[in-house]
């Protein structure tokens, strides 16, 4: 059973940074592709970013706004986000998820395994 593990959140004042991990277990990390959603309080999950399998094509939602980056380590099977210039407006829990066979990167019905969550809040 794959298991995804997110670390990294935590509270931070406007205009700081946070790296966020994510750990996953098993042998196939590199076949799948990697995403970051989030979910605000009183808000549906939305997409943040993606990353295939080798880390050469990386995907991005619009108000990330260069602000966000996502790699990956195969090696270590991690895949982490760092979030810099971040504002009030980016706090939210924020999951690592695996992606299936098909479907749009960008919608969380692409992914089949998903993290626990990581609090993530911005003070202004």
């Amino acid at each position: 059973q794959v298991q995804l593990v997110e670390s990294g959140g935590g509270l931070v004042q406007a205009g700081g940074s946070l790296r966020l991990s994510c750990a996953a277990s098993g042998r196939t990390f590199n076949t799948y592709t990697m995403a970051w959603f989030r979910t605000a309080p009183g808000k549906e999950r939305e997409f943040v970013a993606a990353i295939t399998q080798s880390g050469g094509i990386k995907y991005y939602a619009d108000f990330v706004k260069g602000r966000f980056t996502i790699s990956r380590d195969n090696a270590k099977n991690t895949v982490s986000l760092q979030m810099n210039s971040l504002q009030p407006e980016d706090t939210a829990a924020y999951y690592c998820a695996r992606g299936g066979a098909g479907g749009s990167v960008y919608t969380s019905r692409r992914y089949d395994v998903w993290g626990q969550g990581t609090q993530v809040t911005v003070s202004s």
